[in-house]
C-alpha cells in the first residue's frame, strides 16, 4: 500500500468499480481512469473490437500499457476484471497503490450485466450460460482479487454506501487524498 499511490478498483465486471470509482475521486479529490475506457480511447475501438480483432492477448497487452502509465499518479482507477490476474499487472499495481476489490455475487452481476452485450467474455451467452461463465471467471480471478487490501461486497449497497466504505478503509490504513 502506498499512501499517495492510486487506489486500484478491482474485481469483476459488473461491480461496479467504473461509478463507484467515479464517486470516490470525486470524494478523495482525485482523476478518475477506467482502465478500459482509456484502452477503447487510445485504440478507438471497443474492448469487444480489440478481443475480436487481435485477441486477448493484444487487449491485455494494452491493459499492461495503461497500469504502467497510472502507476505514478494519484487517481482512482477501475481495473478491467481480468487485469489483476494477468502477469505484471498485479505486482505493478500492488507497488504502487492500494487495491479494493469490490466484491459482488454472481447472481448480482448477472442482473446489472444484463444481455452482456459489449462484454467479449459474455456476448451472446444465455442467461444460465451467462451465470456459469461469471462463477467460472470469478473462481479463477478470486485469488488475485483477494490479495486486495480493503474488500467491500456490492451487492446490496448503492454507490454512495460503498464510496463511503472505501473511504474509511483507505483514511484507516492512511491512504491520503
Amino acid at each position: 500500500m502506498v499512501a499517495k499511490g492510486p487506489v486500484w478498483l478491482v474485481g469483476m465486471m459488473g461491480a461496479g468499480k467504473s461509478a463507484v470509482g467515479a464517486a470516490l475521486a470525486l470524494r478523495l479529490g482525485r482523476r478518475f481512469v477506467d482502465t478500459d475506457a482509456e484502452i477503447e480511447r487510445e485504440r478507438s475501438a471497443s474492448v469487444a473490437e480489440i478481443f475480436a480483432r487481435e485477441g486477448e492477448a493484444a487487449f491485455r497487452a494494452c491493459e499492461r500499457e495503461a497500469v504502467a502509465r497510472l502507476c505514478a499518479e494519484p487517481v482512482v482507477a477501475a481495473l478491467g476484471g481480468g487485469a489483476v490476474a494477468q502477469p505484471g499487472i498485479a505486482e505493478a499495481v500492488a507497488r504502487a497503490g492500494t487495491r479494493v476489490w469490490l466484491r459482488a455475487r454472481p447472481e448480482t452481476l448477472l442482473a446489472r450485466l444484463g444481455d452482456g452485450a459489449g462484454r467479449p467474455l459474455l456476448a451472446g451467452l444465455a442467461p444460465a450460460v451467462r451465470l456459469a461463465r461469471l462463477r467460472e471467471l470469478l473462481a479463477a480471478r478470486e485469488a488475485a482479487y483477494a490479495r486486495a487490501e480493503l474488500v467491500v461486497d456490492t451487492d446490496d449497497l448503492a454507490v454512495d454506501e460503498v464510496v463511503d466504505r472505501i473511504a474509511a478503509g483507505l483514511a484507516s490504513r492512511g491512504v491520503a487524498a
